[in-house]
């Protein structure tokens, strides 16, 4: 095996013979496209076995963090105790999720109305996490999901799309979207977060990997706020992965800060105090346990649930066999283009089965308020709205 000049794994000599010119096409493709990539069709030795819709499950997969959160009767503990779980779910949803020796690979895009349940078991007295995603849009792509804890009394109500680019060797994926996390026991204590910028490098070794770059954002109601920096390996850096986190008070000097924590979000991280020439431990993600994973097999699960949806192509996949892959992936596509024209001909608008979209949701755009208050240009929302959760199910 080669290795490329920047230390990237090249694996272009293990793509089958007869997927070859479909991989020399994709990177034609690319090259070429310009628009949303979403819609290019990518190589089945580059597809994964599962759908997008599965990657919402990522944010607790460390509910003891999770539900860490709600524990402090400090409002600066309290954030601390987020930033710390958020970094936990960044590893989870863009590192660990890769099997050692693998690398990434596309999922599938989800069908509108495609549904993902799952529980999270509980971890360190963490009690249940339950999750439910749902895809409530199309074109473009939104995922809606809700998170609970019912023993610390914990949700999370959010949603995320995905505007794909293609800039110099590497994908760009934007991710839009805003969620809310409410503390019910802490006066209902909640929290906005943004999600970063994706950038997916390695594609044309045939061994892409993902590296997170931008800013995120985390306001509290508390009055506290914090902005993440992600930088990928380079010469500031000097690392994959890498991150820096100001923990602030709205209306403060930006130049003051409480804490400061830094570190790689898929290894170790410290903590250094305003002030402080000394840095302690923050999180180190390589030790921590996930939790248990309870998913109902697929025969006992309802006909839009996605691993329902996308059983014989995943099988297929898992199989190598990446024809029948392809006539089965067909097969689900056209019956949904099939039921759109239906609706359109009917003159019937779908409408999401568990959320509902509230274009100025108050708590959205209090935090917002909050936040653009304070960061000014730097954070500029596409909506003040969410899809929220409809509790009356």
């Amino acid at each position: 095996m080669s290795t490329p000049d920047n230390d990237e794994v090249n694996n272009v000599d293990k793509i089958p013979t007869e997927q070859k010119g479909a991989f020399h096409q994709f990177l034609k493709s690319l090259a070429s496209f310009s628009g949303d990539l979403s819609s290019l069709t990518c190589p089945a030795f580059l597809l994964a076995p599962v759908s997008l819709i599965e990657y919402s499950e990522y944010w607790t997969q460390q509910p003891d963090l999770f539900t860490d959160i709600t524990k402090s009767d400090d409002e600066v503990e309290r954030m601390i105790a987020f930033v710390k779980w958020f970094i936990s779910s960044l590893n989870a949803s863009y590192s660990r999720r890769v099997p050692k020796g693998e690398w990434e690979k596309k999922p599938y895009n989800p069908v509108l109305g495609e549904q993902f349940k799952m529980q999270w078991g509980d971890l360190q007295g963490s009690g249940e996490t339950d999750v439910l995603v749902e895809q409530v849009s199309h074109h473009p792509p939104v995922t809606g999901f809700h998170i609970k804890n019912e023993k610390h009394g914990l949700t999370l109500n959010g949603h995320t799309g995905q505007k794909t680019r293609f800039s110099g060797t590497s994908l760009i994926v934007d991710q839009v979207g805003q969620s809310i996390v409410t503390l019910k026991n802490r006066s209902n204590e909640s929290y906005l977060y943004t999600c970063p910028s994706i950038t997916v490098n390695g594609i044309w070794y045939a061994a892409p990997y993902v590296e997170l770059l931008g800013t995120s954002h985390i306001q509290s109601t508390s009055g506290l706020y914090c902005s993440i920096e992600y930088t990928s390996r380079g010469w500031i850096s000097g690392e994959r992965n890498h991150f820096k986190c100001y923990l602030r008070r709205n209306g403060g000097s930006s130049k003051e800060y409480i804490c400061k924590m830094e570190g790689q979000w898929s290894g170790k991280s410290t903590l250094t105090k305003y002030g402080s020439k000394t840095s302690e431990p923050f999180l180190d993600v390589t030790a921590l346990t996930p939790a248990p994973m309870h998913v109902k097999d697929t025969a006992e699960q309802d006909d839009m649930e996605s691993r329902k949806i996308w059983q014989k192509v995943s099988d297929a996949i898992r199989a190598n066999d990446t024809n029948l892959a392809g006539i089965e992936k067909n097969k689900i596509e056209t019956q949904k283009r099939e039921e759109r024209a239906a609706r359109q001909e009917a003159g019937e608008e779908w409408q999401p089965k568990y959320f509902k979209w509230e274009e100025e949701e108050p708590t959205v755009v209090t935090l917002q308020r909050m936040l653009t208050s304070t960061v000014k240009s730097k954070y500029a929302p596409a909506t003040h709205g969410n899809w929220v959760y409809k509790s009356d199910l």
